[in-house]
Parts: C-alpha cells; structure tokens; sequence
C-alpha cells in the first residue's frame, strides 16, 4: 500500500497519495484549489476596471436603451452605476421622449428576436406602470406575435381589439386564461355587459377553468358585484412609503405617517408583538375617498402568524385596532424563534412621499421598483386575493401594501392591507415568491 503524505497546509488534516502531492506542490485538492481561487481573485482585483457606460451622456433615452440591453459578463469589468434607477429616469421623460422610447420598442419588435423582444415588453411594462402612458399603438404587434402576457399592457386597448379578444376567447383554448386577465384590465362597459352575460349563461368553455370568468377582474383592481356592475377595489392615488429624509419631530401632524413600528398589543396565537404597518392621518389624499370618522387609519398584524393566513382586526371610533373575534387560527402556524424578528423596525424612519405616482407605479413586482405604497395597485406576487369581510361578506377595498425587501435587505414577502370602511375592519395577507 503506498503512504499517504499529510497536507502541507497547517490545520488540514487531510492525507494525499505521493503523486497528487507532485501535481499540487503537497497539498490536497481542496486547499489547492482554494489557492487557485484567491490566486485568480487577486488577479481580478488587481486588474479590475471600472467602465462608465453612460460617460459623456445625457439624453435619458440613450441611457435608458443601456439600461436595458443586457452587460457581458466579465469578471474583469465591473459597471459604473448611473445616478439615477431605471423607474426614476422614467418618471422624468418628456412626452416627446417617452414616445422614442415607445417607438424603440417597437423596432425591436419587428426583429422578431425573443431577447429583443423580452427588451421591448420590459420598456412598454415601464411606460405602463411608472407613466401610465397609454401603448395602444403597439398592441396590435403584440397579438400579432402572440405576446398576451403581461395583461396590465391592454389596459388602453381600442375596442376593435376589445371585441376582437372577446370573439377570440370562445375558441381560443391556450391563450384563454391571459385573454380573460386582458378583458379584467380593460374593464369597459362591454367588457363588463360580457362578464355579466358569461355569469348568467355559462359558456362551454367555462369548465376549463379555476375560476369563473368575472373572478379574472379581480387582477385589474374590480369586480362584479350581485347585481352586474362594477366595484371598483383599488384607490388610483399612489403614494410610496419610502425612507424619510427629516426626523419625525418636524414633520407636520396632517403628513404625520408611522409605518412598520411596535404595537403595545400581542398575538393571541403566538404571544409576539404584533407590528403596526401603517399608522395615517384618515384624510390624507390617499385614504379621504374612505370618507372615514376617524382622524387616522392604522393597521395591524402578526408579522408571524400573518404569514400564514389573513389577520383581522376591528377599529373603534378613534380608529384604534383590537385582534378580531373572528379571526380563525391557521391548521399550521410554526415555532417562532424570537431571533428571527431582532431588528427594530421603528429605526427606519418611513414616511409617505409627497407627491402622488402612477397608479400603476408597482402593479408588476418583477420589476426594479421599491413595491411599498398607500393606494395604487397591489403587487400581487401570486394571484390576485381580496379578503372578504367576515360581518358583511364583501370583498375589502385594498388600501395599500408594505414590501419588507425595499427596508431590510434580508427582506422578503409582501404584506397587503384592506379595509371594509362600513364594518370598520382591516385585514392583513402576505404573499412571497
């Protein structure tokens, strides 16, 4: 049996044959292939560039259309981030730039290139939700190649392509499912005469989906209600809950907003504080159409048993919550371990900005954007779930949402908040990937 030699690095206990010893200069594979890791990492960052793609630049569309191609990797280079992010940049084109950006898109279009085409859905998703422009000129190349997905990009669609989709949802097996989403958003009187119709007389088709047709409203922000009209369930007015830039003593009380902060209460499931995500005065711009009694709005949950099911809570006459009755305990809920929530919350200062964004602004949370509003349109990572009210059986009006990634950079999930304004409840669900 041929001797093996021990490591030549100090404190590895591992043994090698004498010929692996020749090859590695008398250490084991692993630590000589550790060398040649920091052997390689050394180089890289000693040879290491850095290159300014937006360098001598300022037309914001030239610098959108880099941000949006894709960056050869090379462990060489790194890239010098533009000041700006891509949804910030957006939001400060001209109508007469943001029209070359729509007309970009659809050049790439016409190539007829998946990854130039996946380039052009990104910047149409762009104009659509951080502008709310409306794309209805580049809709009919969209069905032309067969692209129905995202549906939120038919919002503005024409009623030729309105009726044209409602014709093609009879026979359309594969593409149904995102052709109903479409109809959701585009939302018309004739889309709802057609979901009402499709109620009463239940086309063939139907028992090839989940869901009933009209349930496919519920992504674009309304439903139908018992008598074939349409309930809107979404506040248009957006206001981003974003870090604050002044201590919370100077601010004034009618913009006074808390968010993400330490209820005195406890959970009655798990015996853990539960967290206060959103504490509003009740006649902020996004919250008046509520028209509610009380001079603030705040919402509670369990950040922990909140994971695993909707958490009511009732409101008294000042707006103060108390843990539901009718809350119903999750058949699951896991062992918490208090190490898991050591952060303080409070310490991130968050506010509402001051002035309102796009609607649309986190309706697709795949995209770059911070996901954490009051109003607007929920960033559904999963399908789109209001909550029904336990004393009146209607669905809760969504009232805003608090993404933990864009606070806490081992964040994850989203937390979304309604409210029945007549039964005065709020309820809480979270959804992650």
């Amino acid at each position: 049996m041929t001797e093996r030699i021990p490591c030549k690095t100090e404190g590895c206990k591992a043994t090698i044959l004498p010929t692996t010893a020749a090859k590695t200069g008398g250490y084991c594979m692993p630590c000589h292939q550790e060398q040649e890791r920091q052997k390689r990492q050394a180089y890289i960052e000693k040879h290491r560039k850095t290159v300014d793609l937006y360098e001598g630049l300022t037309d914001p569309v030239d610098i959108l259309k880099i941000m949006h191609a894709p960056k050869q990797y090379d462990p060489l280079i790194q890239y010098a981030p533009y000041p700006l992010s891509k949804e910030q940049l957006y939001v400060t084109l001209t109508t007469d730039q943001a029209a070359r950006m729509l007309s970009f898109a659809e050049d790439l279009l016409k190539e007829d290139d998946a990854d130039k085409t996946d380039i052009a859905e990104n910047i149409l998703l762009s104009l659509v939700c951080y502008r709310n422009d409306n794309i209805a000129a580049v809709l009919p190349k969209l069905l032309e190649q067969g692209i129905y997905h995202p549906a939120i990009l038919f919002k503005d669609a024409t009623p030729e392509i309105r009726d044209h989709l409602i014709r093609q949802v009879e026979w359309d097996d594969d593409n149904r499912n995102h052709i109903l989403l479409i109809l959701g958003w585009i939302g018309d009187s004739e889309v709802i005469n057609q979901f009402r119709e499709w109620r009463s007389n239940p086309p063939k088709w139907v028992d090839k989906l989940y869901v009933a047709p009209e349930i496919y409203a519920l992504d674009a922000g309304w439903e139908l209600t018992s008598d074939g009209g349409r309930r809107d369930l979404i506040n248009g007015m957006n206001y981003a809950i974003e870090k604050a830039k002044e201590p919370k003593h100077s601010r004034t009380e009618a913009h006074a907003a808390d968010f993400l902060t330490n209820s005195i209460s406890t959970c009655p499931w798990c015996s853990g504080k539960l967290i206060t995500l959103m504490d509003v005065n009740a006649n902020h711009s996004s919250l008046a159409y509520l028209n509610l009694q009380t001079e603030r709005l705040r919402v509670e949950t369990c950040e922990r048993c909140g994971c695993f099911g909707t958490i009511y809570m009732d409101l008294d006459r000042d707006g103060v919550p108390t843990w539901s009755r009718l809350n119903r305990e999750p058949d699951y809920l896991r062992i918490f371990d208090e190490e898991d929530y050591g952060y303080d919350p409070a310490a991130w200062n968050l506010t509402l900005s001051d002035e309102p964004r796009s609607p649309f602004y986190a309706a697709i949370w795949t995209l770059s954007q911070p996901d954490s509003q009051i109003g607007g349109h929920p960033s559904w990572v999963q399908d789109a779930e209001y909550p029904e009210c336990p004393c009146c059986h209607k669905r809760m009006r969504f009232i805003g949402q608090v993404d933990w990634a864009d606070f806490d950079n081992y964040g994850e999930g989203i937390f979304y908040m309604f409210l029945c304004a007549e039964d005065m409840m709020t309820a809480t669900l979270y959804q992650q990937s």
